[in-house]
């Protein structure tokens, strides 16, 4: 089984340019309704789908909201994309921080309004 989650929106090109050079993603497939995006290493997909699209069923066709949903980036080193990050023109929602379970990790935002967790596990801090 192959998990690709969706995203319901008509900000295909925003989207699109804010995958690939924010978070260097690459397109697997686009077509004038539908983006499908993978991470560097092409180990997860991401697609985006026009909303109202004549192709679609109704269950695909309401656009997302903007609220409720979150991505979570496992990276190697989030200290040194942190540095990279900061640089480039993205709303960074949470500043790197450190927590007690464990979590090195800070948040963006995507132009659908969608959180991005970007995290480098480690193990929890002992009590």
């Amino acid at each position: 089984m192959k998990l690709n989650a969706g995203i319901i929106t008509d900000k295909l090109a925003a989207t699109k340019t804010f995958y690939t050079t924010i978070l260097n993603f690459g397109v697997t497939f686009e077509n004038d309704f539908y983006l499908l995006l993978h991470t560097p290493g092409h180990t997860a997909e991401l697609s985006f789908l026009l909303p109202r699209h004549p192709s679609q069923q109704p269950l695909f066709q309401p656009p997302f909201s903007g609220e409720g949903v979150y991505l979570t980036l496992e990276v190697d080193n989030v200290d040194q994309l942190y540095t990279e990050m900061i640089k480039k023109p993205v709303d960074i929602a949470i500043p790197l921080r450190s927590e007690p379970w464990g979590d090195r990790h800070f948040a963006i935002r995507d132009p659908n309004g969608v959180g991005i967790d970007i995290v480098e596990y480690s193990a929890p801090e002992a009590s």
